[in-house]
């Protein structure tokens, strides 16, 4: 994972790559997924840009960095793989709720489990207010963001010593605001 602070992101689900504007582009690894809950459309390919805050985005999402800082080890590698999780609220009242669960329970304790060369995990927010609301972007510097995500349970579980059903990793797992709208992985296509 590359050192570095932007204002926010430009994500663009794709059918294809685009050759167009400069984004990194990236492959979905797990097309279809059902272990978790969709709202949104799956999509083949995600291209994805920094911006600034005077970005107006056409189409695609646009996220700003959320204030809080990132968490994990850069390995000053590249970013080969991505973990990508757009969520809601069921509330909007609950913003505040939610992202301190997020940041200091959910992100917190998956990067304390880490294991791996390099983790890096940014919180975003929708410059718009609108779903997806906040984008959690997991940096891998692994080839096979899948085999990471499906690890990544059984190493928090090992973490807060012990898995679903205890108290402390059921507090990790759930947040009742919550809203999950896309989770998924994706490998860098564009080296």
């Amino acid at each position: 994972m590359e050192d570095r602070l932007d204002a926010g992101l430009w994500l663009k689900p794709a059918d294809a790559v685009d050759t167009g504007p400069a984004l990194t582009w990236w492959e979905n690894t797990c097309p279809g997924r059902t272990d978790l809950p969709r709202r949104l459309d799956e999509f083949p390919f995600l291209g994805i840009r920094e911006v600034g805050a005077d970005f107006h985005a056409a189409d695609g999402w646009h996220f700003r960095r959320y204030p809080r800082p990132g968490q994990g080890v850069l390995s000053g590698g590249p970013t080969l793989g991505l973990l990508v999780v757009l969520v809601g609220l069921k509330e909007p009242d609950q913003a505040q709720a939610f992202r301190d669960w997020a940041d200091f329970t959910h992100i917190h304790h998956i990067a304390a489990s880490d294991d791996s060369d390099g983790l890096m995990i940014t919180p975003y927010e929708n410059v718009t207010g609108a779903d997806p609301r906040f984008l959690h972007l997991y940096e891998l510097s692994t080839p096979d963001p899948e085999r990471w995500f499906t690890g990544m349970p059984d190493r928090v579980a090992r973490h807060l010593g012990g898995g679903p059903g205890t108290p402390a990793f059921d507090a990790w797992a759930w947040h009742p605001a919550l809203r999950i709208l896309y989770v998924n992985t994706f490998r860098r296509v564009d080296g």
